[in-house]
């Protein structure tokens, strides 16, 4: 049995959600795993105003957080600035965590954490072994520190990208989700939706947060074309009580049953390339991406689409020829046949498990 330490990051739901996924995997294998919130190890509260100007920025000042992304995390020629000073400053508690936890490893699924651990490494700072679990098709450098052991992605391509680009060992294990191929709550989600005028629903994300460019039109091109636009709106209740005044749009707010709803509904249009993608693919419905919000998102969107997991829409009338395509008569095609085999389904269990055995005793 090996004792791992989790390290995530409360920035909308998405890493929380792996870190729950991954724990539940490694306690289901025998071991035991805790998870914690890397910016709750930063001092004071730079962690919180970290996350409300993430926040900010991505809602209301998304060209801002373009450049930001442009600046710190794609590549680019002569010193480029980074995150290391940050990470630095949750040395101290991560080493008091993993003497508290006897960690035998310690596994980041955010990429400051991965900064943090890959950091401590180089510098013989943290005595266990550490692994980065990447969770976005759009591999950043901040995602990437030659001083961890083992990188974890989403797919064999972005592995071999990792490695070429660090030298360091990566493995594919595929998208860290339980197995909701059959959603229990998808017969409630599908009455619901279907009750009134029978147009097909179609899901419109904007993620945890609510945050997404021209939602409101979006949402009458949808009706416009026959649609039913069921928007997530997360925990904005402003955006939910706006959209609901759009004429023949359904807004929710935050939906415990993501896998029954997305289910029960013809397709997802996506901005972000993330883990909402992703769950949408697990009950096998068709991806469409489409507006993304800057940075990391829009890099994500284009990048499931080159690998062939969904479409890319770059403007509302390839939007509306994609949803036409995939859902005829306003069901997806065969579900099973969608997903196939591109999305691989790795041991991360086994791999990490390797790892925490050359912890030192």
């Amino acid at each position: 049995m090996s004792r791992l330490l989790v390290l995530s990051a409360s920035m909308g739901a998405g890493h929380d959600s792996v870190a729950v996924e991954l724990a539940r995997r490694l306690r289901a294998a025998g071991h035991e795993a805790v998870r914690r919130d890397v910016l709750e190890m930063l001092p004071a509260s730079v962690g919180a105003g970290l996350r409300a100007f993430y926040h900010a920025t991505v809602r209301h000042a998304p060209l801002l957080y373009g450049g930001i992304y442009a600046t710190f995390f794609r590549d680019g020629a002569g010193p480029r600035p980074g995150s290391a000073p940050l990470a630095a400053l949750a040395e101290d508690r991560l080493r008091a965590e993993v003497a508290s936890e006897r960690a035998d490893a310690v596994v980041a699924v955010f990429h400051l954490a991965a900064q943090l651990t890959g950091r401590m490494r180089t510098l013989e700072r943290l005595a266990v072994p550490s692994a980065v679990v990447i969770t976005d098709f759009a591999v950043h450098r901040q995602w990437l520190h030659p001083g961890n052991d083992l990188n974890l992605c989403l797919t064999p391509q972005i592995a071999r990208e990792v490695r070429h680009r660090l030298g360091r060992p990566a493995a594919a294990c595929g998208p860290l989700q339980p197995d909701r191929f059959h959603p229990p709550g998808e017969a409630s989600w599908r009455q619901r939706l279907t009750a009134d005028d029978g147009r097909p629903p179609v899901l419109l994300s904007s993620g945890a947060w609510g945050v997404g460019s021209r939602l409101h039109a979006t949402a009458r091109l949808l009706v416009a074309a026959g649609y039913l636009p069921v928007v997530l709106c997360g925990r904005n209740d402003r955006l939910r009580r706006l959209l609901s005044k759009v004429p023949g749009t359904l807004a929710v707010g935050w939906v415990d049953d993501m896998p029954g709803l997305m289910a029960a509904c013809a397709a997802l249009i996506d901005n972000a390339g993330g883990q909402t993608a992703l769950e949408a693919l697990a009950v096998g419905a068709p991806v469409v991406g489409y507006r993304p919000i800057p940075g990391h998102g829009a890099e994500g969107v284009r990048r499931m689409a080159e690998f062939g997991l969904t479409e890319y829409a770059a403007d509302s009338w390839q939007l509306l020829h994609a949803l036409d395509r995939l859902t005829p008569d306003g069901q997806p095609p065969d579900r099973r046949a969608l997903v196939g085999d591109r999305l691989v389904r790795g041991d991360v269990v086994g791999l990490l498990e390797q790892l925490s055995a050359r912890a030192p005793t």
